[in-house]
């Protein structure tokens, strides 16, 4: 069975997410090595939370529908999804917040009074 490793390009379909694989070609004449991309159809399985960036593993299988030939077999790394993007960015808040009002009464404490 052949196995490709490629990112999701896209999610939007029940059951299916479509996989972009790149791989580098020597050229004869040339003698210059450029890139080739070709998308497949890939079944998710057990796989529930796929979204597009993420990196996965695809096995060929049995036609599974007229272009749908290959499986998901591992996801090897996540694309950082849009909450975590959230949440980190209200953390970066939050510190930076703690720091200026932190640096802010320092400032206070040691700078002498104006007449």
């Amino acid at each position: 069975m052949r196995t490709k490793k490629g990112t999701i390009t896209s999610a939007k379909m029940t059951g299916t997410v479509t996989v972009t694989v790149n791989r580098s070609i020597f050229h004869k004449l040339y003698k210059k090595r450029f890139a080739r991309s070709k998308k497949f159809l890939a079944d998710t399985g057990t796989f529930t939370d796929l979204a597009a960036g993420d990196t996965v593993v695809i096995t060929e299988c049995r036609p599974l529908s007229k272009r749908k030939c290959f499986r998901i077999t591992e996801v090897v790394a996540r694309a950082p999804r849009v909450s975590e993007i959230k949440e980190e960015a209200v953390i970066e808040k939050t510190i930076h917040r703690e720091k200026k009002q932190h640096d802010a009464g320092e400032k206070k404490a040691v700078s002498p009074a104006r007449p």
